[in-house]
């Protein structure tokens, strides 16, 4: 199956702001946001990457489905397709990417977005939650957040 990134994009603007219902919200829920739209995008859970709710109702998922760090490593190792690859710059994105950010450049992911739009200068905007954000410039210098240490991954999902 194919990534529909229209669709992931969809979900993104859907719920940017709000969390649906169907899946926990957690307090730093911008991973878990991530990787509801990659789902929505036709992504198959796989092993080390999945969410489930039992017939009481009470959710599991992965490490890989709400923390940043250990999304951000899936994907680099190919997610659960094999096909999403690191790319050098951010104009190799499209639509539905991800972007990952490690605050301090010490090599640990903090946070995660999603590209869901392109400013008039071809640069993406993210959508994100823990602090929600729609259209947002992806570098996120005006971000509390970010740091001149600040590190990126840029992550293509073919």
């Amino acid at each position: 199956m194919a990534y529909d990134r229209s669709r992931a994009v969809e979900y993104a603007e859907t719920f940017w702001s709000r969390p649906n219902p169907y899946y926990k919200a957690f307090a730093d829920d911008c991973t878990n946001f991530v990787s509801q739209c990659l789902r929505a995008g036709g992504l198959p859970m796989a092993r080390g990457w999945w969410y489930r709710r039992g017939r009481n109702g009470q959710a599991s998922w992965s490490h890989s489905w709400a923390v940043a760090h250990s999304l951000c490593l899936f994907l680099k190792r190919g997610g659960p397709t094999g096909r999403t690859r690191e790319v050098g710059d951010v104009g190799q994105l499209q639509l539905g990417d991800v972007i990952c950010y490690d605050w301090e450049g010490d090599g640990r992911w903090n946070h995660n977005t999603i590209i869901t739009a392109f400013a008039e200068d071809g640069s993406p905007l993210v959508n994100a939650r823990t602090i929600s954000r729609r259209h947002f410039p992806w570098d996120y210098k005006a971000s509390h957040a970010w740091t001149p240490q600040t590190r990126y991954a840029f992550l293509h999902i073919e």
